[in-house]
């Protein structure tokens, strides 16, 4: 291998080290800045808490009041989920309540659910979910 390909094999190789990075929980809670205008880990607020989200059937936070969409859509949410609706909430759950059309960036999703899934093993969360 000449010395310029193995350059070009090195740059490649850090680039695609950039983008297998480790999801960032400090990251995603400023990702979840977005999210505050209708959420809240701890309480329901226009939208559903968040805390006891993994795991979660959607539309079942009790005393809640969902779109009949998302109480019919049968999603369990976990990362796989959570990654597929994030990036487009209205196109996954047509009819859903949630006007907010999405967190586009992949990077941005993975870091958003790594604080998710963080949060909800806090003290906090656990006793938030089960109010």
């Amino acid at each position: 291998m000449t010395f310029g390909r193995w350059l070009l094999a090195a740059g490649a190789l850090a680039a695609g080290a950039q983008t297998l990075a480790a999801p960032d929980a400090v990251r995603g809670e400023q990702v979840y800045a977005r999210c505050l205008a209708c959420h809240a880990l701890e309480v329901d607020r226009v939208g559903p808490r968040h805390c006891g989200l993994f795991g979660r059937l959607a539309g079942s936070v009790p005393g809640f009041s969902y779109s009949e969409a998302m109480k019919k859509s049968k999603i369990i949410w976990n990362d796989k989920t959570l990654d597929r609706f994030l990036a487009k909430p209205l196109a996954v759950v047509p009819g859903t309540a949630m006007t907010y059309d999405g967190v586009p960036d992949p990077g941005d999703r993975a870091d958003l659910i790594a604080f998710l899934r963080q949060a909800d093993e806090t003290p906090a969360c656990a006793a938030a979910a089960r109010r």
